[in-house]
C-alpha cells in the first residue's frame, strides 16, 4: 500500500453502479489496479463514499485525478480532461451526500475540514444512460464502455505528467 504525502498521487473513481454510465469512473479504476504503476500512485474505488474521498484527500496528496461521469453535451463515449478552476475560499455548503458522490460538495468539505485542496484534474466521460434512484440501471452502455480503455490511457498519461515526465 502506497502511504499519501508530497509527490504522491491520488487516483479516485466516483460513480454508482445501480445508475448505468454513473460507474464510469469505478470501471476505470478497477482496470487500474490491475496494472503496474508507480509507487506514489493510490488508485482507490471512491463509488458514492464523498466523505471518505474528503478524507482522503486531507492525507496531503500533491494531486488528485477524479475519474467521474461528466455530462457536458457531447456524444456519449466523449472523454474529456478537465483542469477545474477551485474557489478561493469554501463556499459554506460543506454537506456531503450520504448516497451520493458530488465533487463540488467533497471540495467544499476538504476546504471547510481546513484543507488545502491537491492540484486536481477530472477524467470525465459522456454518459448515454444514468439510472434513477427508483429505476436501477447496471451496466455500461457501449459507447462509455468503448471508452473504459482509452481512460485508462488518459489517466495513466496524467500521471506520468503529474509526475513531471512528459506524456507518452
Amino acid at each position: 500500500m502506497t502511504l499519501p504525502g508530497p509527490g504522491r498521487i491520488l487516483v479516485a473513481g466516483i460513480g454508482n453502479i445501480f445508475f448505468g454510465d454513473d460507474a464510469f469512473g469505478v470501471e476505470v479504476v478497477r482496470r487500474l489496479a490491475g496494472r503496474t504503476l508507480p509507487s506514489e500512485v493510490r488508485v482507490v474505488d471512491f463509488g458514492i463514499r464523498g466523505m471518505d474521498l474528503a478524507y482522503a484527500m486531507l492525507e496531503g496528496y500533491s494531486a488528485v485525478i477524479l475519474v467521474d461521469a461528466a455530462p457536458r453535451g457531447q456524444p456519449p463515449g466523449t472523454l474529456y480532461e478537465i483542469e477545474p478552476r477551485l474557489p478561493d475560499a469554501p463556499d459554506g455548503g460543506a454537506a456531503v451526500e450520504p448516497h451520493r458522490m458530488l465533487p463540488h460538495q467533497v471540495l467544499g468539505l476538504v476546504r471547510a475540514m481546513g484543507g488545502a485542496l491537491p492540484r486536481l484534474r477530472v477524467v470525465g466521460c459522456e454518459p448515454c444512460a444514468l439510472g434513477e434512484v427508483d429505476e436501477p440501471l447496471m451496466g455500461l452502455s457501449p459507447p462509455v464502455a468503448e471508452a473504459i480503455e482509452p481512460a485508462v490511457a488518459l489517466v495513466m498519461d496524467l500521471i506520468r505528467e503529474l509526475r513531471g515526465s512528459p506524456r507518452a
